[in-house]
C-alpha cells in the first residue's frame, strides 16, 4: 500500500471524530473514504461536512469499500473489541481512540487479531504524540535515573449533560479507564519503567448522582522503587478552567511544567534550560505516527504499551472500589 494515497475510513461521528478528520485534512496524500455511524442522520451530517463522502451504518460494508485501507475508530470504549475484531478480520489497519478496550482480555485479542493479520494497531494515547509529552520524555534522559512523577491534568466538565456514556462506567469502563489513563501512560512512559501496583481514589465532585468519579488521585509504584502520583478531573470551577501541572525528579535534576501553555523548565547539572512550549497540535503528530508505522517505522504508541495503559486503569477502577492498592500483576494474570 501507498502511504501517499491512503484512504482512511472513520467509524463513529461524535466530537472527536472531528478532531480525527482534521488531522487527515491536514495531513498530505491521506483522506477520508467514508463514515459509519449507526446514527443514519448523525452519519449523513458528519459525511456532508467532509464534502459529500460516503456514509452508512453497516460497519461490514464499507470495510469493503475499495478506497478504504485503513481506519480510525471513535466510538465508545465498550464497543472497541467487537469493532477492532471486524477491522482486523478485513485485513485494515487500525488507530483506535483510547483505551484499547475496557478489560485486559479483550485488549490482549485485538492485539493477537492485529498481529496474526501483519497489520498495524495503535491506541490513540494522544498526550504522547503532544510537543509537551514527547519533550519531557526527551528532557528526561538529561536528568539522570527518574524516580518521581507528579502529574496533574485539571479541568472541567466536557460532555453535554449527565447521560453521556462516558459517565455509564458499563460504557466507557470507569474515569481512570477513559480518562485517567492518559495520565497512567505517561507516567510509566516518562519513567521507563515497570508498573507493581496502583493506589486510587475518586470523588463525585460535581454531583453525587454521577455514575463515575470526575476526580481521580492515582499513585503507581513501579519495579526499582519509582513513584508516580497522578490527579485528573473534570470537576473544577468554572468548566473553562483547565490546568496542567508536571514534575519529573531523577537522579541528577528535576523537569518542571506549571502552567499549561509555558514552557518547562529543565534543572540539571549544566544549569537550568527551557524544554519547548506544550503547543502542537498531538492528533496531527499522532496520525502522521500511525501512518509511518504502517509503512514500517516503529510505533509511537507499541500495543504492548496499550494492554499495560489498560491493566492500570482497570487497576486504579478496583483499587477505588475496594480500597485497596492492587496489583498489576493480579490484573494481566
Amino acid at each position: 500500500m501507498a502511504i501517499d494515497s491512503i484512504g482512511i475510513l472513520l467509524v463513529g461521528a461524535g466530537f472527536i471524530a472531528d478532531a480525527h478528520s482534521a488531522a487527515v485534512a491536514a495531513t498530505p496524500g491521506a483522506h477520508i473514504a467514508g463514515i459509519v455511524d449507526t446514527d443514519a442522520g448523525r452519519a449523513a451530517a458528519f459525511a456532508r461536512s467532509q464534502g459529500g463522502i460516503p456514509h452508512t451504518g453497516d460497519l461490514a460494508a464499507a470495510l469493503a469499500w475499495p478506497e478504504v485501507d485503513a481506519v480510525i475508530v471513535c466510538t465508545p470504549n465498550h464497543t472497541h473489541a467487537a469493532i477492532g475484531a471486524a477491522v482486523a478480520a478485513a485485513g485494515k489497519h487500525l488507530l483506535i481512540e483510547k483505551p484499547l478496550a475496557t478489560t485486559v482480555a479483550d485488549a490482549r485479542a485485538l492485539q493477537a487479531a492485529f498481529a496474526e493479520n501483519g497489520l498495524v494497531l495503535a491506541a490513540a494515547h494522544t498526550h504522547r504524540a503532544y510537543d509537551y509529552g514527547r519533550a519531557v520524555k526527551a528532557a528526561v534522559a538529561g536528568i539522570g535515573e527518574p524516580f518521581l512523577v507528579r502529574l496533574a491534568i485539571l479541568g472541567g466538565w466536557i460532555w453535554p449533560d449527565w447521560s453521556a456514556w462516558v459517565a455509564d462506567p458499563a460504557k466507557s469502563g470507569g474515569h481512570a479507564l477513559h480518562n485517567g489513563v492518559h495520565l497512567l501512560d505517561l507516567a510509566t512512559w516518562w519513567l521507563g519503567a515497570r508498573p507493581v501496583e496502583v493506589r486510587a481514589r475518586g470523588r463525585r465532585q460535581t454531583a453525587a448522582e454521577l455514575g463515575i468519579f470526575d476526580y481521580l488521585e492515582m499513585v503507581v509504584s513501579y519495579e526499582g522503587g519509582a513513584t508516580a502520583v497522578c490527579e485528573m478531573s473534570r470537576a473544577h470551577r468554572p468548566g473553562s478552567f483547565n490546568q496542567r501541572e508536571l514534575f519529573v525528579a531523577g537522579t541528577a535534576g528535576t523537569v518542571r511544567q506549571d502552567w499549561d501553555g509555558e514552557s518547562a523548565v529543565l534543572f540539571a547539572e549544566g544549569g537550568p534550560g527551557l524544554v519547548p512550549a506544550a503547543g502542537g497540535n498531538g492528533f496531527v503528530a499522532q496520525l502522521r505516527a500511525w501512518l509511518d508505522a504502517v509503512g514500517g517505522a516503529p510505533p509511537l504508541m507499541p500495543v504492548d504499551d496499550a494492554v499495560l495503559a489498560v491493566a492500570m486503569g482497570v487497576a486504579a477502577e478496583r483499587s477505588i472500589a475496594t480500597g485497596e492498592a492492587v496489583r498489576i500483576a493480579e490484573v494481566l494474570a
